[in-house]
Parts: structure tokens; C-alpha cells; sequence
């Protein structure tokens, strides 16, 4: 269960992005005071090829979890091969995801990261 919020988490983190940035501008100060220490050091150790990894799979687990074919019961296996195809581990997914949402600034890195990903890799032709 805690890995299916850490992915509806991260499409939120897809989806939300404007809603987010307007929150920004709240004081920060309380929510700091309430995190804890750990969570500041967490986004300085996410390396470039994590966030590239990161943002394969945030839009892989979007594309699965907009898929109506796929069984409501079956989503989050796979939300979950879609994380560990990307090379990333999901406990690792989970991490980032979850520091993305901590930090403003790792949040913009995970949106230009998912923005070059998209880029990269356009959408199939549709076949006849």
C-alpha cells in the first residue's frame, strides 16, 4: 500500500504541478519547522541519472494508470514493473517522489527531467 501512494504520489507530483507552485508562495517556515532533519539531505543525493530514471518512470506509471485497459485490480503490478523497467528501484522511486515533494527545488528538477524525458521520446504514430 505504501508503494501505491508513493506512485499515486508522484502522479500527483505529474498532474499538480501549477496547483504547487502556487503554494509556494505560503510561508515556508512552520512546514520546515515540522520536517524532519533527514528529509533536506535526501534531494541532494538524487544524481542526474536518477532523476532521468525517475522521470521514465513517473510518466510510465502515469501511462499505466490512465490505461483503461489495464484492471483497476492489476494497476499497481504494473505502476511497479513499470518502476523497476526504468532501473530505478521503487524503493528508491518512492524516496524521490517523496522529497520532490519537500523540496521546491528538486521538484523543478523532476519536472524538467519529466518535460526532457517527454521530449526525448515522443508519442508512437497511431497504426491503421
Amino acid at each position: 500500500m505504501k508503494f501505491r501512494h508513493a506512485l499515486l504520489l508522484a502522479g500527483a507530483t505529474l498532474i499538480a504541478t501549477p496547483a504547487l507552485a502556487q503554494d509556494a508562495t505560503a510561508p515556508a517556515a512552520p512546514a520546515q519547522e515540522a520536517a524532519p532533519p533527514t528529509s533536506t539531505a535526501a534531494p541532494s543525493t538524487v544524481t542526474d541519472a536518477e532523476l532521468k530514471q525517475f522521470a521514465k518512470a513517473a510518466l510510465a506509471v502515469d501511462k499505466v494508470n490512465k490505461d483503461t485497459a489495464v484492471p483497476a485490480a492489476d494497476k499497481q503490478k504494473k505502476m511497479a514493473e513499470a518502476v523497476s523497467g526504468s532501473g530505478l528501484p521503487p524503493a528508491r522511486f518512492n524516496e524521490i517522489a517523496q522529497a520532490s515533494q519537500a523540496d521546491p527545488a528538486l521538484q523543478q528538477k523532476v519536472q524538467a527531467a519529466i518535460v526532457a524525458e517527454q521530449q526525448a521520446s515522443p508519442a508512437p504514430a497511431p497504426t491503421q
